[in-house]
C-alpha cells in the first residue's frame, strides 16, 4: 500500500485528533480493509472492526450488523459513488473523517491499474461538512494540515503552503 512513500505526518496527525475525542474502550468500526492506520490504532490500545473488502456502494450490511461505538472513514469517502447511503446506514453517533482536499493545481486522482483506487469525489472542506450535517450529524472538531513532498517544482513548492487533507469529529445530532 505505501510502497515508496509513508505518510507519517497524516498518521500522526490523526492518531493524536483521534485520542483527543476517543477512549480506548470504545470499539471503532474502520471502514475499508485492514490497513497499516488500522495497525496502528491496535497497537494503541483500540478494538477496531474492518470491512472485508465487500463493495461499500452496493452493500452497508456491514455497517448495520457489526456492533460498534465509532465509526471511522480515513481516505475512503472520496472513492465512493455514494457516501451519503454509508452515513446513512451508520449506528455510531460519534464519527471520524479525513479525506484529502481537492487541489487546484492537481488533477483527481486515477490509477489505471487498480479500479477501487480512484477517487470518484474530489472534496472541499464546505462539502463534507454539509454531507455529514444532511446526514444528522454535528461536526464537533476539525483540521486542515499539509502534505508536502520532496521533490522540487512549482507544485511542490504549494503542497508545503496548501492544506492536502481534512480531519473531522463529528457526533450524531439527537
Amino acid at each position: 500500500m505505501y510502497e515508496k512513500t509513508y505518510p507519517s505526518k497524516r498518521f500522526n496527525i490523526t492518531l493524536d485528533f483521534l485520542k483527543k475525542h476517543i477512549k480506548t474502550s470504545e470499539t471503532i468500526f474502520d471502514l475499508g480493509v485492514p490497513n497499516p492506520f488500522s495497525k496502528i490504532m491496535v497497537d494503541n490500545g483500540y478494538s477496531v472492526i474492518n470491512t472485508k473488502g465487500e463493495d461499500i456502494d452496493n452493500n452497508q450490511s456491514a455497517l448495520q450488523e457489526e456492533n460498534y461505538d465509532v465509526f471511522t472513514g480515513f481516505e475512503i469517502f472520496e472513492h465512493l459513488l455514494n457516501p451519503y447511503t454509508v452515513l446513512q446506514n451508520v449506528k455510531a453517533d460519534k464519527i471520524l473523517i479525513s479525506i484529502p482536499l481537492r487541489l487546484w493545481f492537481s488533477p483527481a486522482y486515477r490509477s489505471k491499474t487498480d479500479m477501487w483506487d480512484r477517487h470518484y469525489h474530489e472534496f472541499e472542506d464546505w462539502q463534507l461538512d454539509w454531507l455529514l450535517e444532511k446526514a444528522g450529524y454535528k461536526i464537533v472538531d476539525r483540521v486542515k494540515f499539509t502534505h508536502p513532498v520532496k521533490k522540487l517544482g512549482f507544485r511542490p513548492l504549494l503542497r508545503w503552503f496548501t492544506p492536502r487533507y481534512y480531519l473531522v469529529y463529528a457526533e450524531k445530532v439527537k
